[in-house]
């Protein structure tokens, strides 16, 4: 059987593990019951050696251990909410800083995240989690889901932009700051803008 996430509350993810393993953010276990191991995830959390390098290369950081064995393994982070986010053989592309753990049965890349990384000072790269399995990933706050459709493209402040999947185009929308409408925006005003068909997360806070 594979090993399962399973939320806990709003701020636990609880990783069932029959035999195989899960890979989570280093230092993310928080109790565990049974007979499990915690080991660093090699070559950049199992990915093989190129795509470390491209992670090194691209400054797109993800540092995980590999819990392996039989019981049940508690993870959180900073008191950070958990979104479980259900993969059927699709790809969900999330910033690195807000992933938590991930199935065995999927696998990781970097992607190009267009000018949103570099808006949100975090570099033009992203991680893209693909396949069949479920992903946990940290919010500030309850993480909020937008159904994005042709008719309806979503527009979202890219600090508070968590993730994102199905066939979406990303663009900027310039003009368009409602923190200068406040007196706190600076610099040029832009957001991003998601069309076409599928599902954006947001957390309501900004980093």
């Amino acid at each position: 059987m594979v090993a399962q996430l399973r939320t806990n509350g709003h701020r636990v993810v609880e990783a069932h593990l029959n035999g195989d393993s899960v890979k989570a953010l280093t230092g993310s276990m928080v109790a565990y019951e049974g007979k499990v191991q915690f080991k660093k995830a090699s070559f950049g959390g199992g990915e093989g050696v190129m795509k470390t390098l491209k992670r090194k290369a691209t400054g797109e950081s993800l540092d995980l251990m590999e819990c392996v064995g039989q019981g049940v393994v508690y993870l959180a982070q900073m008191g950070s909410y958990i979104e479980l986010i259900a993969l059927a053989g699709d790809k969900l592309s999330v910033e690195s800083s807000a992933l938590l753990a991930y199935e065995s049965t999927l696998s990781t890349n970097v992607t190009f995240a267009g000018m949103h990384g570099m808006s949100a000072g975090q570099g033009l790269t992203t991680t893209s989690v693909s396949g069949h399995g479920a992903v946990a990933i940290l919010s500030d706050g309850p993480a909020i889901c937008l159904e994005v459709s042709p008719q309806y493209p979503v527009t979202v402040d890219p600090q508070a932009y968590l993730g994102s999947s199905g066939q979406l185009q990303q663009g900027f929308v310039t003009g368009v700051n409602w923190k200068s409408l406040i007196g706190e925006g600076s610099g040029e005003p832009f957001s991003l803008q998601f069309s076409g068909t599928g599902r954006v997360w947001i957390q309501p806070a900004e980093r």
